[in-house]
């Protein structure tokens, strides 16, 4: 953000919003700015696409279907972000404004409300009958996690961006290996046979266990997919796989066998990718619904720290609210192979 002297905000804001959405139009026609910030501009993106903010956008790789974007000074703000840069910069003159002030200027709030709202525009376009804007669609050449992690992208290790070099709608494939420790509470052992069938979990324990991880793109998509390979000794190999959707913001679903998601904020702070939990989601005819899974699973948490130009070191745990840890499992992983189309 840009300051004057005095500290206050100044700058051009920029509103890049989907026309055709009826809860970004709303947005767009009723926010107003303070008037000491600086000038606001609406930029429809079903009408100008070819226009230069609108492709830098793409560039960059915002999904104009996840959500609006806010440009200010010479940051970007996207999704729930863009709200709570909203919140902030807007005036409190009209009822748009007074509401989004008391509603997003809190990330915390703003992080909750968001996909509540996401949800409803995604119902109100299919109703509609209009079709996506797919922006990311023609040509995008930036990782599918550049935008997630914004700012702090370009302060990141080396083997940080090998490990998320994936880019929407290719063929991209990363490889990693490393060794495993995978620890599981009598709460999870009780569970082992569910687990087993449903492939939302591991269902062994074991240590200094050989892991192969695939980090695949879609060609159709901006998914993030996982094909995680564990090699117990005297077992058959089990692959726990799972695909990863970027929901605007720092904020990711990591959806599993069943449907169940798990959403959860991703950020680089400290010089460690940190994955925070947002909540549970279980996918139904196609919405992504919030559900009280924490009280059956627990709450995730996970991280990434670099050891090396090519190598990192991952863990991750779930603490029941009553029980503490239910599961957690860590290791060290080196970058094998990164493949990406043309």
């Amino acid at each position: 953000m840009e300051a004057d002297a005095t500290g206050k905000l100044k700058g051009e804001v920029y509103f890049v919003y989907d026309g055709d959405c009826p809860i970004c139009t709303t947005a767009a026609n009723g926010f107003r700015i303070r008037e000491a910030v600086g000038l606001l501009y609406l930029i429809n993106a079903r009408e100008g696409k070819d226009q230069p903010l609108v492709r830098e956008v793409t560039e960059l790789g915002y999904d104009l279907d996840e959500g609006m974007v806010i440009k200010f000074g010479e940051r970007y703000y996207h999704g729930a972000n863009a709200l709570g840069i909203m919140a902030l910069l807007g005036s409190n003159v009209g009822w748009f404004n007074r509401m989004n002030a008391l509603l997003f200027r809190s990330p915390r709030m703003a992080a909750l409300l968001y996909p509540v709202m996401r949800s409803t525009r995604n119902a109100l376009i299919r109703l509609k009958g209009v079709s996506k804007l797919n922006n990311l669609a023609n040509g995008n050449k930036t990782p599918i996690f550049q935008p997630i992690f914004g700012h702090a992208w370009q302060n990141m290790p080396p083997v940080m961006h090998e490990h998320y070099a994936n880019r929407p709608y290719t063929s991209d494939m990363v490889t990693v290996e490393g060794i495993m420790e995978i620890r599981s509470s009598w709460l999870m052992q009780l569970f082992a046979p569910l687990l087993k069938w449903s492939g939302l979990l591991v269902p062994y324990q074991g240590r200094q266990v050989p892991v192969t991880v695939i980090f695949r793109s879609e060609t159709n998509s901006r998914a993030f997919c996982f094909d995680r390979e564990f090699r117990f000794p005297g077992k058959a190999p089990i692959h726990f796989r799972s695909r990863m959707m970027p929901v605007g913001g720092n904020e990711v679903i990591e959806y599993m066998s069943l449907g169940i998601g798990w959403r959860a904020g991703y950020a680089f702070i400290d010089n460690k990718v940190v994955l925070t939990h947002r909540g549970y989601v279980w996918r139904l005819f196609g919405f992504s619904i919030p559900a009280p899974f924490h009280w059956l699973f627990g709450k995730g948490y996970a991280e990434e720290v670099a050891t090396g130009d090519s190598s990192f070191r991952m863990y991750m745990d779930i603490r029941h609210p009553w029980f503490g840890e239910a599961y957690a499992y860590c290791g060290e992983f080196t970058v094998k192979e990164v493949a990406l189309e043309p």
